[in-house]
């Protein structure tokens, strides 16, 4: 305890923003200190100093002025080290002159400062569904997800995360259903962290990840509500963190990230459809490049003999061998979406239709590359954003590269060696403890319900097994009664 708090705090801080002001009301001075950039001066002259009426000659303590003050959650404090936090949080300080050892902290943090009013879902649009999703404001989300499970189970553990940000972060679980190891497991990956500055939950993920150095994200990051929902009534647990409008949640699988919340808005054959498109699509995207060289360079035997003549034909010009030509335009590509991700969303689309198109022509007409090749890298950069998870589509770029190099070297042997690597990088990673690949690894049958295809309702009530929920049945399957059917019978 300080005997002049007042004089330490106007001692401790020097930045600009820091206000403490001094007001006469009815003979009694009253110190507010507060950061004006922080606080809610709507909420300070509405709330606040209307209510500073006392009555006259009496002896006034903190006690009366924070009964005065219509506003919950009030506390006085004459520890320096708890009035900084909480002023760094959006408070004001409240100090009368008689007692200037300590003070009333009143919470004003303006939490409509700063945020976007709309909550589209912009980075992971689809047609059917809701558009509804989250903002960097982690009350709004954490009232989006009270809304959307209207349950007394659905639980907010909340953390302070960061040395020097103290960045709020929530982990949401549903009581009943999601297993407390899960649960645990986050909390102490959390709580055991010593960093300085956290900035979106995508940081978070790297930092609590069970495998650094892979490159699969082993937890799935979203903005959409309705995922995340899903996420939860299966027994996973989300991760939130104030400032970011994307949410982790995990333990999750390898399949996760190319199950789209549109597949269960479709009926589920035309949803399976979609879905085994975009695994043919990922796998062309790996593997088109790859043995392009692989068989140009060890395996042209295989070529048939129509197709003979326009490939010699379309590389009869170009004076590199079949690696450098794919590395140069999958760097190419790379290249303009980078570019294209930086730039204001009118000049990318330029850029992407026209610095391709006129890259592309010139390139073959330079002989660098061939028109064959430039087809297949055009379809495989495109099979790759047919994932709805943007962060898996950049795992599956980065995968080309080096079985592009291991083709080159051994050919099909090469493509063999690097995918076996894969597979067994898959096969030891884990997400929260829970294997990444199940249910393949380890094999559970009935998980395939809702992995390669979606199934119909009445195959997945039930929860996933490898995650080990509580509680496995979601709902009852009922076989749909028509009302001509009493009718019938009588």
């Amino acid at each position: 305890m300080t005997s002049n708090l007042n004089q330490a705090l106007r001692d401790t801080s020097k930045s600009s923003d820091f206000l403490q002001t001094t007001q006469l009301v009815q003979d009694t001075l009253i110190h507010f200190t507060y950061y004006k950039t922080l606080i809610s001066q709507e909420q300070f002259h509405h709330d606040i100093l209307p209510f500073l009426q006392f009555p006259e000659d009496t002896s006034l303590h903190l006690h009366d002025v924070q009964a005065l003050i219509p506003i919950t959650g009030t506390t006085i404090s004459s520890s320096l080290d708890e009035v900084l936090k909480a002023l760094a949080q959006g408070s004001i300080f409240i100090q009368l002159d008689a007692e200037l050892n300590e003070g009333l902290l009143v919470n004003l943090a303006d939490v409509k400062l700063g945020h976007r009013d709309h909550n589209d879902t912009e980075n992971e649009y689809s047609v059917l569904g809701p558009k509804v999703g989250f903002v960097e404001c982690i009350d709004t989300n954490l009232s989006l997800l009270r809304r959307g499970l209207v349950t007394e189970k659905l639980i907010f553990e909340e953390l302070i995360i960061g040395s020097i940000s103290k960045t709020r972060t929530v982990i949401v679980s549903l009581d009943g259903v999601t297993n407390p190891q899960h649960v645990n497991t986050a909390r102490q990956r959390l709580l055991d962290l010593d960093f300085d500055v956290v900035f979106e939950t995508s940081l978070l993920e790297l930092l609590i990840t069970d495998n650094s150095n892979s490159p699969f994200p082993l937890f799935l990051s979203s903005e959409r509500l309705d995922r995340i929902m899903y996420a939860l009534i299966n027994g996973e647990i989300a991760i939130l963190c104030d400032g970011s409008p994307s949410i982790i949640t995990g333990p999750t699988s390898l399949f996760s990230f190319f199950i789209s919340p549109e597949d269960y808005y479709l009926p589920w054959i035309m949803g399976s459809f979609f879905r085994l498109i975009r695994y043919f699509g990922i796998t062309f995207s790996i593997l088109a490049t790859s043995l392009y060289v692989a068989i140009l360079t060890f395996h042209y035997t295989v070529i048939p003999r129509d197709l003979l003549g326009p490939i010699i034909e379309s590389r009869s010009n170009v004076p590199f061998p079949p690696m450098l030509e794919v590395l140069f335009l999958e760097i190419t590509i790379e290249l303009l979406r980078e570019a294209g991700s930086r730039l204001p969303t009118k000049v990318s689309q330029t850029l992407g239709i026209v610095g391709g198109i006129i890259l592309g022509q010139a390139a073959v007409q330079a002989g660098l590359t061939s028109n064959i090749l430039l087809i297949i890298v055009s379809l495989s950069a495109l099979a790759s954003f047919t994932t709805p998870i943007f962060k898996i589509s950049n795992t599956i770029r980065f995968l080309r590269f080096p079985l592009i190099i291991l083709a080159s070297y051994w050919g099909g042997l090469g493509i063999v060696i690097g995918l076996m690597l894969i597979t067994c990088h898959l096969l030891r990673l884990k997400s929260l403890g829970m294997p990444y690949i199940a249910p393949l690894f380890p094999f559970r049958p009935k998980g395939f319900s809702d992995s390669f295809i979606r199934s119909s309702f009445t195959l997945t009530s039930k929860r996933f097994a490898t995650l080990r929920p509580l509680s496995t049945q979601r709902y009852t399957v009922k076989k749909n009664k028509d009302i001509g059917d009493d009718y019938n019978n009588e």
